[in-house]
């Protein structure tokens, strides 16, 4: 049996998070955990955007 496994590189993309405000308590970690993982892959800090959005 065959195994294929790819590799999570971000290096050279670009990424938007939308976050909603409506229960920033939960909201603000789903944030830190996201951009920890895309720091985790090579994407820049300077290739992250985020928006805090309502609902």
């Amino acid at each position: 049996m065959r195994t294929i496994q790819g590799k999570l590189v971000g290096t050279g993309l670009r990424f938007f998070l939308a976050v909603s405000r409506f229960n920033e308590l939960i909201s603000s970690r789903l944030l830190e955990g996201a951009k920890d993982f895309l720091l985790r892959h090579d994407v820049q800090p300077q290739d992250i955007d985020v928006a805090w959005v309502p609902g």
